[in-house]
């Protein structure tokens, strides 16, 4: 009504949402009701805000609720999905688990533990596998995840390892691949990460690619790459381990929403890939990193629907409108 954020404790109940002023409250201040209801995730509403989901009611009116962290989005947003189908298909909502949070000892740093992941002498490796019809391309199985996590001692058990994998799924660091391993992660499994042979994942900047038909939104299918070519060029990209800078080839698809990105050297198989859908661009004026060199009015950052950041530098500031018009308009308009 006022169109201001109020910290509230919130009740996701089988047929709505109740939100209380207070925990202990006996009262809630108000109650939104899931049938005819649709959730939006990530939300881009609100530029300086992050972890926020909008929830739309039957009569269209918006609430938008933003969570403490990625987690705690991601688990509120699958609950609240799960609650919809479950009106929509005559069936009784229960939670499998509390969900609580998955808190991790400080002393476990995710983005270092990715980067031992990607090694590639001593990381997990990325293979070529088939399941249902489909070749994967740049992929790994839960199982595989698992198996180092216990081999290279991150953790005491197998337990202690889908916890950890969890997190690390969550986190953005690992994406699902395929029908099995997304299910899970949208809350139709009792974890969010299987440690099965059959659940595929894979990292999100490796070039990850499906060959033959998927219903999977995150599937980059190989025919798709002779979609239109939006545009086209180098551009310096920044490293996610080292931080690094280095000279790329982007090529700007409009069918899918990606952005693939070469050796300009040369070669077929691209080094990565950016999912667009959903995602936000937008002019950056600094970073502290970029000092060497002269970046004034030519910096950009994509910040994509599962909060991954990238960061790329134009050779001036008309190319770099012109990459970010593209961008946002793929971004809009592909799949």
């Amino acid at each position: 009504m006022f169109n201001t954020w109020k910290p509230m404790w919130v009740v996701l109940l089988e047929d709505g949402i109740e939100f209380y002023k207070r925990k202990a409250d006996s009262s809630p201040k108000g109650m939104i009701p899931l049938k005819g209801s649709s959730i939006n995730s990530p939300c881009q509403d609100f530029g300086r805000r992050m972890f926020v989901f909008k929830l739309t009611a039957a009569k269209q009116q918006d609430h938008f609720f933003q969570a403490a962290y990625l987690e705690e989005r991601d688990a509120w947003v699958r609950d609240i999905k799960k609650a919809i189908r479950c009106i929509d298909g005559g069936q009784r909502f229960a939670r499998k688990s509390t969900r609580k949070s998955i808190r991790l000892p400080e002393t476990i740093n995710l983005s270092a533990l990715y980067i031992s992941m990607k090694d590639p002498e001593k990381g997990i490796k990325e293979l070529k596998l088939e399941k249902d019809k489909r070749v994967y391309n740049h992929c790994f199985t839960g199982t595989c995840v698992i198996d180092w996590l216990v081999s290279s001692n991150s953790v005491r058990n197998r337990r202690e390892g889908l916890l950890l994998a969890s997190s690390l799924l969550s986190e953005g660091y690992l994406q699902p691949a395929g029908d099995t391993s997304k299910a899970a992660a949208e809350g139709l499994s009792d974890t969010p990460f299987l440690d099965l042979s059959d659940a595929y994942y894979y990292f999100p900047d490796s070039g990850f690619f499906c060959e033959g038909y998927s219903s999977d939104d995150d599937v980059v299918l190989k025919e798709e790459f002779r979609g239109t070519i939006v545009k086209q060029g180098c551009l310096l990209k920044q490293g996610h381990r080292r931080k690094n800078w280095k000279v790329r080839k982007f090529v700007l698809r409009d069918d899918p929403a990606y952005l693939h990105y070469y050796d300009p050297a040369g070669g077929e198989e691209p080094l990565g890939a950016i999912h667009l859908r959903g995602c936000v661009v937008t002019a950056v004026e600094d970073m502290p990193d970029t000092k060497k060199y002269d970046v004034d009015n030519i910096l950009f950052e994509i910040i994509t629907a599962n909060e991954t950041h990238y960061y790329m530098q134009a050779a001036s500031s008309t190319e770099r409108s012109e990459w970010i018009k593209a961008i946002q308009t793929v971004a809009r308009t592909g799949k």
